[in-house]
Order: C-alpha cells, then structure tokens, then sequence
C-alpha cells in the first residue's frame, strides 16, 4: 500500500473508522459515543437515577474493559480507555455497558431472551459491587472466557507484544497498514518528549528500572488505532532502556469529553490531566503508569504498554458465558464506581438502583426500557451508517 504522507492523514484515517463502523452493529456501537449520548438524550419520558457525582468512565463498552497489569505485575481485568471520563452519573456506565453487552448478544446470534437475562444478571453484579468491600474483588468468580484471556495475559513476553504491536520483534517500527510518517516537527518534538525528567521516570518505574538507566528513542510512527478516535493524534514509540530491554509507548491526543459532566464538579480543566485523573480514581492500576504533559500545542497522555494489556475479544458467547460475562463485567465496573464512595453514598446509591422494579422482571425498567429504545435506534443508525458509507469502499 501507498504510505500516506502527514497531510494526506485525515481523510484516509476518517474512511477507516467508517469501514470499521460497518463491520458489524456492535462495531457501530463502540465507535459512535457521540451517537449513544445524542440517543440518550432525545428519548420521550427519559429519565436515569441521578446517581452521586463521581468519576465514570463515559464509553463503558465491551472493548474498553480488559486484563491490565498493575507496576507490580498483577493483572486483573479493569476498565482500561478513559478518553471520555468525566465526574457525572454513574447510571450513564451502566446503560452503556449494558447497550454494548446487548448487541454482542446480537452478534452471536443469541435469542432476546438472552438479553433480557444478561441485564438482569448485569443489575445484580453491579449492585454485589456495591456491597463488597475493595479487597475481596479477587474472589468473585471469573467466567471461562475471562480466565482464559487472564492466563494468556500473565504469560505473553515483549516479543509477543513486539509481534502484535509492530509486527517486528527487531527495534524498529516498519511503515504500513499500521504505521505512518512522521512530519520533521512530530520526530522533533517526539525526541524532546523523551527528554523531561517525569517521562523518564515513568519510563523507569516499571519493572523496578534503574532510574539512572539510560532511555533512549529508537524509532516512532503515527499509530493508526482505534476507531471513534481515529483523526487524533496518536504515535507508538520503540524505546532502549539500558543494555537489553525494549519498550513500547504510546502517546494519544486528548480532546473534550463528550459525556455529561455534573455541572458544578470540579475537574482538571485540561483534557490529558483530566484522562489521567479518571483513570486514577477508577483504575489505579492503568492510571498510576500515565502521565499528561503537552506535545506539539496539544494535550496528550502517555503511558508504556505492557505484554499483559489485552481486549476482552467476545465475538461469538454461548448463552451461560453471555449471562455470567454480564454478571461479572458489570461488577468490575461497579468496582470502579465503589472505590469512590464512603459507605453511606454506596448504600443510598445502591436502594436507588432498586426502584422501579417489576415483579416479572428484575431489571430496573430504566435500564430495560432504555436499552430496548437505544437498540431499535442503534439498529436504524447502523444500517444508514452502511449505506451512506460501506458501500462507497472497496470490498462492499
């Protein structure tokens, strides 16, 4: 393929993320926050708990959960994007994890049957959260799926990453689908970047580095990753540290969050202090390894990846792993919400949640009601999202 030259990006990157959109209804879901947020908000009637003002993650999707390593090695699965983070209803995750788990039920062909019964399941695991204290988090049972993807995480090494990241286990980032040019200014600011005495300190916090190692910058490249955030900037960056290690970074360009913020919370005013101070409060084991500093005019936030960083990949579930995966990621989510509360809000937050239910139905008519109208209108989205774009592209 052509490798496209700086500005020759936005247009190529914009016909992408549309391609991607189509694949699949909830490849459309995940990659259309703005979409879900403007859905929400033009229901007839519509009307969440008004849950405490805390941080929430704003795109609580399937694809933004996963296992990550803390600085000490321990993985779990945790929340792991925090683009859209903000302080505002808690009840906004919740309705987006719970739209996300409806339509991978779709994707697997699972009767609506199935559905109703995740969000079911999706209610009681959220509230367990609410009910345990933080360190008991490691006994609540894992589905299968989880403990797989868990175990291939603890035993992936840097060449596999290497492997998957750059397609390369040498130190250099080949130029290709994944990887673009980078502008003289871009290069420039990139080897200044790795210059500042706190980003090679979080270079040297992992893995017990010595802090007088030296860092230095290998190769770079434009990163073309993700999908609702394709257009920003993004770079991977190929780091020697000391003798015989390798790293990978990633810096990503942080803009104006389009979840609903609680108007008169207090938070960072710049976007990249406002990413790494959500991922602080809801996933301290991804926020501790960030940090957000200025790149070229922009607000960005950097962090090394890591062999055991992975997406939880659910293309095809069975009905008891689609009903105990609800289960189980509505609890690390509800996990992330707890960790914020005293035990007060916890338990007032927690009798709210309860209202409002039916006695043939133990969903919260909220949440049943919303995601049934959020996916009759995804669904439309969806397939004028194809026809408008997918069948301009090669291959459709």
């Amino acid at each position: 393929m052509k490798i496209p030259s700086p500005d020759e990006r936005r247009k190529l990157l914009i016909a992408r993320r549309n391609k991607k959109m189509a694949l699949s209804p909830h490849a459309y879901m995940r990659g259309n926050t703005i979409r879900y947020y403007e859905w929400l908000h033009s229901q007839r009637g519509h009307s969440l708990p008004h849950g405490p003002a805390i941080w929430i993650c704003g795109d609580c999707h399937l694809g933004n959960l996963g296992p990550l390593a803390d600085i000490d090695g321990k993985v779990d699965v945790q929340i792991r994007d925090f683009d859209q983070t903000v302080i505002g209803n808690p009840a906004h995750d919740l309705l987006r994890l719970a739209l996300s788990l409806a339509t991978a039920a779709r994707d697997s062909n699972l009767p609506g049957i199935v559905t109703a019964h995740m969000l079911e399941h999706l209610i009681e695991g959220y509230e367990q959260a609410l009910d345990t204290d933080e360190e008991r988090i490691s006994s609540i049972k894992k589905p299968d799926l989880v403990k797989v993807v868990i175990r291939s995480a603890l035993k992936r090494t840097w060449k596999e990453l290497a492997k998957e990241r750059i397609v390369n286990t040498q130190p250099i980032i080949s130029y290709g689908r994944n990887f673009w040019p980078l502008s003289k200014s871009e290069k420039n600011a990139i080897m200044q970047l790795f210059e500042k005495r706190e980003i090679l300190e979080l270079v040297t916090t992992l893995k017990s580095r010595d802090n007088d190692t030296k860092v230095e910058v290998l190769n770079a490249a434009y990163w073309v990753k993700g999908c609702s955030s394709l257009g920003l900037l993004r770079y991977a960056v190929l780091l020697s540290v000391g003798e015989d290690d390798y790293c990978i970074f990633d810096i990503k360009e942080a803009v104006r969050a389009i979840a609903p913020r609680y108007q008169h919370a207090s938070m960072p005013r710049d976007n990249a202090n406002r990413v790494v101070e959500g991922a602080r409060q809801m996933t301290p084991a991804l926020g501790k390894r960030m940090i957000a500093t200025r790149f070229l005019e922009h607000g960005v936030f950097i962090r090394e990846l890591l062999p055991q960083d992975l997406k939880l990949e659910l293309d095809q579930m069975s009905i008891e792993e689609a009903i105990h995966m609800s289960s189980y990621l509505a609890y690390v989510v509800g996990c992330a919400h707890a960790r914020q509360m005293d035990d007060e809000t916890r338990k007032s937050w927690r009798n709210e949640l309860k209202l409002n239910r039916s006695k043939s139905l133990d969903t919260p008519a909220w949440l049943w009601k919303s995601v049934v109208w959020l996916l009759a209108s995804h669904e439309a989205g969806y397939l004028e999202h194809c026809r408008k774009y997918a069948l301009r592209l090669d291959g459709y």
